[in-house]
């Protein structure tokens, strides 16, 4: 069959999708870049938290009602987590795919082929059995790949549905990411952003504590031009020696992501957080003394059950404290079969929407001041696209994560994939405008 991918969620989902369509084009299945072209659609989905649910769901309905003769295969982490209620309700759907063996996937395919309508859903395993199964096409921007280091998670924070969809904890070995990575910079991969629910905790569930340091440590050995970028790190599991590491590595980007989700301890604790906002200023101040340049990225978590004003409060006097680079904010979404589902005390979703937007508004500011301090510096950027009908293209630098950060604008042509050294001449917005160095331009002021 030919088939196409429609992403939804995160990076793990896109890892994900990046497996499953080379699973299914080594058994013999093509892939498409448009549904138009396409015999089956699958939809990779997302069941984190209800917007992204309906938005999958909504995905479904829409290419059901303009391609009513394709198979839609309903794939992804709402398939792991509503198997049933999906082949009972949603008819739109051909079949529906989980991702605790995505080695299923051609079977799926097989079932659509002969009009049979199935589910294929397991439960997500206890440990991670096998090595890494290349990815044929990566759905980064050229140059660029995400490398998932560990499956679930064990942190249990009270409103998060993540173990209910992936399980607990399972950590990749060291030398199954190591033989990963060598394969992507082999291709010519230059940054690699390593990912997982919290890879503070890597290696927790083999040896009781983290061994997150002692994986940068083998991928730093790994030979080739490349850059690492460390995503997702819960703040109360910060690894110690990570700084060090940092701080005297030339291959590991200065770039936390560490999401605090709030900063009221009474919220915190039951959010089943052990951190407070007192820990975790200590954390930012640590981590700017070590590294003065680096990058902080965080995600707050508000209308959480029981949030009162002065925690709202508490919480708006950390985001000014903390002067993080970047923030998102997310409203509190109830989740079944998650502890917070029975809290009482809801905030009404009308006041969390607010309280969203006023954290957004204040953190305008606080981003613009902080990347107002690299204008005048020369960075490296790493080209994604062309601005189209211009002389123009969007790069980002390190300290600009996919997806979630601002980009640069550069006033050249830039072919994707391909870095280039640039002089950064302003801010707009959460943007940087840069102009290229000639070759021997570099390192003047």
């Amino acid at each position: 069959m030919k088939f196409f991918i429609d992403h939804h969620g995160c990076a793990k989902n896109q890892v994900d999708g990046e497996e499953l369509a080379a699973r299914l084009e080594a058994a013999g299945h093509s892939y498409v870049p448009s549904g138009d072209e396409a015999d089956c659609i699958i939809i990779n989905t997302c069941g984190f938290i209800e917007s992204a649910k309906k938005e999958s769901i909504d995905a479904a309905l829409a290419i059901k009602h303009f391609w009513p003769d394709k198979k839609v295969l309903i794939a992804g982490c709402l398939a792991q987590r509503y198997p049933e209620a999906l082949m009972t309700e949603m008819t739109e759907a051909d079949g529906v795919l989980g991702n605790a063996d995505l080695s299923l996937a051609p079977q799926a395919l097989r079932n659509l082929e002969q009009g049979q309508r199935s589910s294929i859903v397991v439960e997500q395993p206890r440990e991670i059995a096998f090595g890494y199964y290349p990815r044929r096409r990566l759905f980064d921007y050229p140059g660029s790949a995400h490398l998932k280091i560990t499956e679930g998670c064990d942190n249990r924070c009270s409103y998060c549905a993540i173990p209910l969809i992936r399980g607990s904890l399972r950590s990749r070995s060291m030398e199954d990411v190591a033989a990963e990575l060598e394969s992507l910079v082999a291709r010519g991969i230059f940054e690699v952003n390593l990912i997982g629910q919290d890879l503070g905790a890597y290696g927790r569930d083999s040896s009781g504590e983290s061994d997150l340091v002692r994986l940068l440590e083998r991928l730093e050995r790994v030979e080739g031009d490349f850059r690492l970028r460390v995503l997702y790190i819960h703040p109360d599991h910060f690894p110690e020696g990570l700084l060090d590491i940092m701080s005297s590595s030339r291959k590991i980007f200065p770039y936390f992501d560490l999401p605090f989700q709030h900063a009221s301890e009474k919220i915190l604790r039951a959010m089943n957080r052990k951190g407070s906002a007192r820990i975790y200023l200590e954390l930012v101040e640590r981590i700017r003394k070590t590294l003065p340049e680096s990058m902080i990225r965080s995600t707050f978590l508000v209308g959480f059950p029981g949030e009162s004003e002065e925690d709202f409060a508490a919480l708006r006097g950390f985001q000014q404290e903390a002067s993080l680079d970047w923030l998102g904010v997310f409203s509190y979404s109830r989740e079944e079969g998650t502890p917070a589902y029975s809290m009482k005390a809801r905030v009404p979703k009308k006041l969390a929407e607010a309280r969203k937007a006023s954290v957004e508004a204040a953190q305008g500011p606080i981003t613009d001041r902080r990347l107002r301090r690299f204008i005048g510096k020369e960075i490296e950027v790493l080209a994604e696209e062309a601005v189209e009908g211009s002389a123009l293209s969007l790069a980002r630098g390190w300290m600009q994560a996919p997806d979630v950060d601002g980009l640069t604008l550069v006033k050249a042509k830039l072919e994707p994939g391909t870095r280039a050294m640039v002089r950064i001449n302003a801010v707009n917005g959460v943007d940087f405008e840069a102009q290229p160095l000639a070759a021997d331009e570099a390192g003047k002021p």
